[in-house]
């Protein structure tokens, strides 16, 4: 095989709790995560040089030992005495920087990818350990669905898949950086915490308004008065019909589910027209079959 394309796609948060920090900086989480439509796309190419080339709709994402896909390619190559150069095409519509896991996910299709272009036969669990060496959203990338993440993220655990529904997303201008965000949560004094527990069991129950109810992201005690135009997103997707809405990640991407696609068109239109929002669009929930 010589060239293969892959679907890499984004994910939301359910839900969001943290429990603590290691000595090492890594945070103790227990959230849920949701595998969603909205993708890039990964195509894998062999070269006759031994090089790893990285091009992109994107000018400005690094094509170097910088790019998270690059990390990946070569932890393979070094691991298995992989001669071929690789060319990586990347087609980005996973906004940036955006609490989707965009770069991991990226990053999870290119394990993947050359586990099958070169027949390596790793195991799931063999490339989620891995995928761990590059980053704590790997893992769950590889695997996708509706899962619960604790540990540092990396011990996942499968759920029920979330009830159907229309997800709307949104993205606005600004971006933040996820290592500022948990820095300035480590300050916090006070926190009020999701019941997680209780969502899982909601989850597991497959009733979308019950899930909703117990829905949450401690996160946004720190990115909202970060990005304030949060608050405006969300308020306006609940004003146009969303069961919840909420910010994904450390953010500042936030998401509203809707039961009705009128509902979730309408979040649209309102969005589009507001000069802080960069992205804004409908999916869906994906899981495996």
């Amino acid at each position: 095989m010589d060239r293969i394309t892959l679907k890499a796609r984004a994910k939301i948060n359910i839900g969001l709790d943290i429990l603590g920090q290691r000595d090492d900086g890594y945070h103790f989480v227990h959230m849920v995560m949701q595998t969603i439509s909205l993708h890039d796309e990964v195509t894998i190419r062999k070269q006759m040089d031994k090089e790893i080339l990285i091009k992109s709709n994107l000018r400005y994402l690094p094509s170097n030992e910088n790019n998270i896909v690059y990390k990946a390619a070569m932890l393979i190559k070094e691991e298995f005495g992989i001669t071929e150069g690789l060319r990586f095409d990347l087609k980005k519509e996973i906004p940036i920087a955006a609490g989707m896991a965009g770069g991991s996910t990226d990053a999870a299709s290119t394990l993947i990818g050359l586990n099958r272009m070169f027949d390596l036969k790793l195991s799931t669990k063999e490339l989620c350990d891995r995928g761990g060496k590059l980053g704590a959203d790997v893992p769950y990338c590889i695997r996708g669905g509706t899962m619960l993440a604790t540990g540092i993220g990396d011990e996942l655990t499968c759920l029920s898949p979330m009830p159907e529904c229309y997800v709307v997303i949104a993205k606005p201008r600004a971006s933040v950086s996820t290592r500022t965000v948990y820095q300035k949560y480590d300050s916090l004094e006070q926190v009020e915490h999701p019941n997680m527990d209780l969502l899982v069991d909601k989850i597991n129950g497959g009733n979308l308004k019950e899930i909703a109810k117990y829905m949450g992201n401690v996160l946004e005690l720190v990115t909202i008065p970060m990005v304030p135009e949060i608050t405006r997103i969300k308020e306006q997707m609940i004003q146009d019909g969303a069961m919840i809405s909420m910010m994904s990640g450390s953010g500042p991407t936030v998401f509203g589910l809707f039961e009705q696609q009128e509902e979730a068109q309408r979040a649209i239109t309102s969005l589009s027209q507001q000069p802080f929002i960069q992205k804004c669009g409908m999916t869906r929930f994906w899981n495996r079959k």
